[in-house]
């Protein structure tokens, strides 16, 4: 501390010194990584942007990832947006290392791709490195009439029979924001 003093010369400068000292000692938060999975067109792209700029945009098929950061309340976030096509699938697993949360995104208007989907939910959940790392499963397109309700999906998923990891199942449009903050809510209660 003498050192410091001993350099300024006036109150202007020691202040300037000091705020330059806590600027290179300040904490700042490190991105919480997320990582959004699930099956081809299941909407992951479409709430990574609701996320991002709050509204809905058009995108494409995902080729390889797509990664957006965010903050939400007192949370900064990078997201992962990972293809959900099935020979992208085994390169997932390359980027498990430091994820805060997976975000697992359901198509509930396909009903035929309900099995697939559990088979890879199911998958997940027996990786090593996302041991003890909390899920949050969207159930998606709950717009759509025809669509599966979130406890047909929670039903379809076995999600009831899954006690290794801290599970969040939540209904939502990406189309509109509907239901994707309440679990963004419980994303970041989970991950603290």
């Amino acid at each position: 501390m003498g050192n410091i003093a001993n350099k300024c010369k006036t109150k202007t400068s020691c202040v300037r010194r000091l705020r330059m000292l806590c600027d290179r000692l300040a904490w700042r938060e490190t991105p919480r990584k997320i990582y959004m999975v699930g099956l081809s067109n299941a909407g992951k792209t479409s709430i990574l942007y609701q996320y991002k700029f709050n509204e809905a945009t058009t995108t494409v098929p995902t080729i390889g990832f797509n990664v957006e950061s965010f903050s939400y309340k007192t949370i900064s976030f990078t997201a992962w947006d990972f293809s959900g096509r099935e020979q992208l699938r085994p390169l997932w697993r390359y980027y498990f290392d430091d994820t805060a949360a997976v975000i697992f995104v359901v198509d509930s208007a396909s009903t035929v791709l309900m099995q697939e989907a559990a088979e890879v939910l199911h998958g997940l959940l027996k990786v090593h490195e996302l041991k003890d790392v909390p899920f949050l499963v969207y159930v998606n397109k709950q717009d759509i009439p025809t669509c599966m309700s979130v406890d047909e999906v929670a039903e379809a998923l076995q999600l009831n029979n899954i006690i290794s990891h801290d599970v969040q199942v939540q209904g939502c449009c990406a189309q509109t924001g509907d239901g994707l903050y309440e679990g963004l809510d419980w994303l970041c209660k989970s991950i603290r």
